[in-house]
């Protein structure tokens, strides 16, 4: 290296153009841790309430079994709108379709047998401070043994080379599904496990590190700019789910590189970065992101705070200026929802513009750059930033009909908006929140209910709701749904738990801001304004349930289109650890929203949808509450169409009229019924 000396207060670049980048392509893991009625007053909306308590006959409970709307078929996207730039013995299953399941790598190589579990290494025995002693390694060796029996049953071992080189985009989808269901699955298993003293619970860190040793991964092969499967404005919730897709390789790091030969020497170029609020980030600006770089004033040399260095990811950084290339951004935030939690948007390709060095708040030199997206990309970010000022004033909103379809029925408003034509709503119904029937529930074996005063815990032996369901809630601590299962036992009106209880989920209302919205071709839809975590309770669906005779009635004069039939085939949606069972219900019913009805009324058909129906049984006495609750299939991003699969009319049925479905997606089937 040359001695020169720097002019004062400039940087002196020279001396460190010889530090070698790190080479690690691959993250570093740390080792596994073992009302009232409302008058009339809009004639372009009209829309009536009827209390939560409904018009039932004193004395009467309300009865809640399924329902379907039947509005048109959906649009899966509709950001194009935007100007800016325990089982029963009589229960009868639902019919279903199962899809043959997919020759993955393991099998289509000829390799049919499941994967051996790598044995276990010497036992590691923890003393805690009552004296006793936990077997770590066989708690370790629990968790592992569900793992394997999960991708076992999904057929998904490994992938070939191709796979784990490239992506695409149902690729993506699968492997984020399973890293999400195997992440629940573990929480369930270990929070119903006594807590070990010093001993920090990660189960995103640890499913993510078991499936990256068993190379469940897609995206490995490097590179610059977009990532096969990966669009625009797609959301995470954990930095794991970056890794395994290979959006961004580190799983802690903000700045991702690879070494590209210039020349003789290797140098490090930029590919992605994370701003997630840990540095010194400007992210106000919807096109411009100004990035602090790493190191530093955050790293602590005995008693002294140094200065940001120019190497590994800042050298990259530099090298990525002025050779000009893309760099992916992931924008991180604050989850509103989960307090303690995050959530991740891909923002799409940027280019770094400049850079300087100037004073952070801790008086050290850190370096700066400005990153400037690329044009022509759809809306990510900038989506965010609209919902933002729609909910500090929701007249900001363009097209806006009503602030609040519902009309105060629901502990979150639910605006209806029309940005595509001049008509003022649909027509008249009553906003009804949940399910109203004239009749009492079918009987069933007397049962008390559970008595934890405090709410239902993880791994209490003696709550009967948990032994209902299997020994473990059906929901984690942040009551999303741990996996799809043929009938659900929630808490009901004979069990003494609070309303807040973890297994009355569905009883709590809305937790998302929904949108009824107009599309271009098929009607009226339904959005959610917030980000939506895989598994999350969405709604549930509400209507009249219709008696016998009136079922009988609709036949083929049935000009209902607000009407799920629990009797029709449903197509099973291939998510990793589904029960093997269909679902069942007590008995065959329907459900007409046409009258009275809620949101989910408003939900479209999809062949490939993002939420899924789930029956749940509510403890009331010696009669069956049952009710039909919605959940996402996998994490979605704001401002997406929300759809499930409105199932299709046996062929033994009076009225086989089929509709063209115009869902768009490449399953289509080309009709619902």
């Amino acid at each position: 290296m040359e001695n020169s000396t720097p002019v004062s207060g400039s940087l002196d670049k020279s001396r460190v153009l010889d530090v070698r980048p790190l080479r690690c392509l691959l993250p570093v893991f740390p080792s596994a841790p073992n009302s009232s009625s409302f008058p009339n007053t809009h004639d372009g909306a009209p829309f009536g309430f009827a209390p939560p308590s409904g018009p039932f006959p004193p004395g009467v409970a309300p009865f809640y079994p399924f329902g379907s709307p039947g509005n048109p078929a959906a649009v899966p996207n509709q950001n194009a709108h935007f100007t800016f730039t325990n089982p029963i013995s009589t229960a009868v299953p639902i019919t279903t379709i199962r899809t043959p399941s997919t020759q993955h790598a393991a099998e289509a190589n000829g390799d049919t047998s499941k994967p051996k579990r790598p044995k276990s290494s010497i036992k590691s025995l923890k003393k805690t401070k009552a004296g006793r002693h936990i077997d770590i390694a066989l708690a370790d060796a629990d968790i592992e043994s569900v793992v394997e029996n999960v991708l076992a049953s999904s057929n998904l071992t490994t992938f070939d080379m191709v796979q784990q080189a490239n992506g695409d985009k149902e690729l993506v989808a699968y492997i984020l599904m399973m890293y999400d269901f195997l992440r629940r699955k573990v929480t369930q298993i270990e929070e119903s496990k006594e807590a070990i003293p010093g001993v920090t619970r990660r189960p995103d860190l640890r499913v993510g590190n078991i499936l990256m040793n068993k190379k469940i991964r897609t995206n490995m092969r490097r590179r610059i700019g977009a990532v096969a499967g990966v669009e625009v404005g797609d959301i995470f919730f954990f930095r794991m789910e970056l890794c395994l897709i290979g959006l961004h390789a580190p799983c802690m790091a903000g700045i991702d590189y690879m070494s590209l030969k210039i020349s003789q020497d290797d140098d490090p170029i930029a590919v992605s970065i994370v701003s997630s609020g840990g540095y010194e980030d400007n992210m106000e600006d919807g096109d411009v992101l100004i990035y602090s770089g790493q190191g530093g004033n955050y790293y602590r040399k005995g008693k002294e705070i140094s200065d940001q260095k120019l190497e590994r990811g800042n050298l990259a950084l530099e090298k990525s200026l002025h050779r000009g290339n893309e760099v992916r951004v992931i924008r991180g935030f604050k989850d509103v929802a989960y307090t303690t939690g995050k959530v991740y948007v891909y923002d799409g390709l940027y280019k770094i513009q400049e850079s300087w060095v100037e004073k952070g708040k801790s008086g050290c030199n850190i370096f700066k750059y400005k990153l400037v997206r690329l044009p022509g990309q759809p809306e990510a970010f900038m989506i965010w930033k609209l919902i933002k000022q729609w909910k500090e004033a929701i007249n900001a909103r363009v097209g806006l009909i009503l602030p609040d379809l519902s009309l105060g029925a629901e502990n979150l408003p639910v605006s209806l908006v029309n940005d595509v034509d001049d008509e003022k709503g649909p027509a008249y119904f009553t906003y009804f929140p949940t399910l109203k029937n004239s009749k009492p529930g079918n009987p069933m074996e007397p049962s008390t209910g559970c008595i934890c005063m405090n709410g239902c815990r993880p791994g209490d032996p003696n709550c009967p709701c948990i032994k209902k369901n299997g020994g473990y809630l059906p929901y984690n601590p942040n009551a999303v749904l741990v996996n799809q299962k043929s009938l659900i036992y929630e808490c009901g009106p004979s069990c003494q738990c609070p309303p807040n209880c973890r297994n009355r989920v569905s009883q709590g209302g809305l937790r998302v801001r929904l949108e009824v919205f107009k599309t271009k071709d098929k009607g009226w839809g339904l959005r959610s304004w917030d980000p939506i975590r895989a598994g999350a309770f969405i709604c549930e669906y509400a209507g009249e349930v219709l008696a016998d005779y009136e079922v009988e009635k609709l036949g083929s004069e049935n000009d209902d289109d607000c009407i799920f039939d629990a009797t029709r085939i449903y197509q099973i949606l291939e998510m990793p650890g589904d029960s093997n069972e269909t679902p069942k219900i007590p008995h065959p019913l329907i459900i007409s929203a046409k009258g009275i009805g809620n949101v989910a009324r408003f939900m479209n058909h999809s062949c490939s949808p993002n939420v899924f129906w789930q029956p749940i049984l509510r403890e009331n006495k010696n009669e069956l509450d049952l009710h039909i609750a919605f959940h996402a299939v996998r994490h979605i991003p704001p401002m997406t169409e929300l759809t499930y699969d409105y199932g299709i009319v046996p062929h033994d049925k009076a009225d086989l009229r089929k509709k063209k479905c115009l869902c768009g997606s490449i399953k289509c089937r080309g009709y619902f019924h």
